[in-house]
């Protein structure tokens, strides 16, 4: 593998601003982002990917090529917490293999703008669309591993003789899943204004795209990333508990999912850049949005385990290694 791509990553500013927050953790330094910044920071990358991506829709329009990719993200995002599920059944019980499983089958959208980061310094087009399958691979996974609990767990707990509560609980809880897989504050900002971004077209880019353009948008990464590393390096401590088998199973599915997503992407016909794309996103792993529906919907799986899988075992081996890792996949491929 041609080394020169991890440097290339890892020297990105905002990357080696998640390094300082995890070095200030480990020297216990009382370094820290005031609590309602990150949140700010975090809304508003969303506003500016979904707008700057709504832009470039607007530009290109729906071809083939972008009705096929969003397509595959649908539904990579509903067989990936499947196949999941059914491996981390070998050592954990239905709930927390469901819950982990709907984690990595959604989304990273700091991972996708790390990537999209790294493409622009090295110069590698990627299309606005890709925010679309961004948006889209977001909720599925959460109705996937609800559906799945609600299958094997409801099964399980028939057999003890509470079948009726099962049946009770599950009744009562389908319409918050569907609104906090469909309608949660990330995905309707995302999508959101990806719509305006389309709906307002030229004219609106042209009012606002120094608030969503690369100067202003690096500078809220670093502080993102840097609160980011914090809290991962804090999450490391509750890896304890985890075992060698969730360790190697938040670092080996994400490289799995990516070779995937990079077939898909030579089956479709993706260029270097939107391949890339979309293999961070089948890589990912959700530690906002799929922790946040779980810990209301499926109060038995613990969530120590999957936040921290997530969040500081996957996020870091992505923003690392793996996205250059999948960049030279593709290269290999010949995508």
């Amino acid at each position: 593998m041609d080394s020169s791509l991890i440097l290339s990553n890892i020297l990105n500013p905002p990357v080696l601003f998640f390094f300082l927050g995890m070095l200030a953790i480990f020297v216990q330094s009382d370094l820290e982002i005031p609590n309602p910044l990150p949140k700010l920071f975090s809304l508003y990358l969303l506003v500016a990917i979904g707008f700057k991506g709504g832009h470039e829709l607007y530009d290109s329009g729906l071809s083939p090529l972008i009705i096929a990719t969003l397509v595959a993200a649908v539904l990579m995002a509903s067989i990936v917490p499947v196949y999941s599920f059914f491996i981390l059944r070998i050592k954990l019980d239905n709930y927390n293999a469901a819950a982990i499983a709907a984690t990595y089958g959604s989304i990273s959208a700091v991972t996708f703008i790390t990537a999209s980061s790294l493409l622009d310094k090295l110069q590698i087009s990627y299309g606005g669309h890709m925010v679309a399958a961004l948006a889209l691979m977001e909720s599925p996974a959460i109705v996937v591993g609800l559906i799945l609990v609600r299958v094997f767990a409801t099964k399980q707990i028939a057999l003890s003789g509470d079948e009726v509560d099962e049946i009770e609980n599950s009744e009562t809880s389908w319409g918050e899943v569907l609104r906090e897989a469909f309608l949660n504050g990330s995905v309707l900002l995302l999508i959101g204004s990806l719509i305006i971004g389309v709906a307002t077209g030229a004219d609106g880019w042209h009012k606002v795209h120094l608030f969503v353009e690369k100067d202003l948008f690096y500078g809220a990464l670093m502080f993102f990333l840097l609160d980011m590393g914090l809290v991962a390096a804090r999450r490391i401590q509750d890896l304890r508990q985890t075992g060698m088998f969730l360790i190697g199973f938040a670092v080996l599915m994400p490289i799995a999912n990516a070779l995937i997503g990079i077939v898909l992407a030579k089956i479709i016909g993706m260029g270097q850049g939107d391949a890339l794309l979309f293999a961070v996103l089948c890589a990912s792993a959700s530690y906002i949005a799929v922790p946040a529906a779980m810990r209301m919907t499926v109060p038995e799986a613990n969530p120590s385990l999957y936040v921290s899988m997530a969040l500081a075992i996957t996020f870091p081996f992505n923003i690392i290694v793996g996205i250059p890792i999948y960049l030279q996949a593709i290269k290999l491929l010949g995508v």
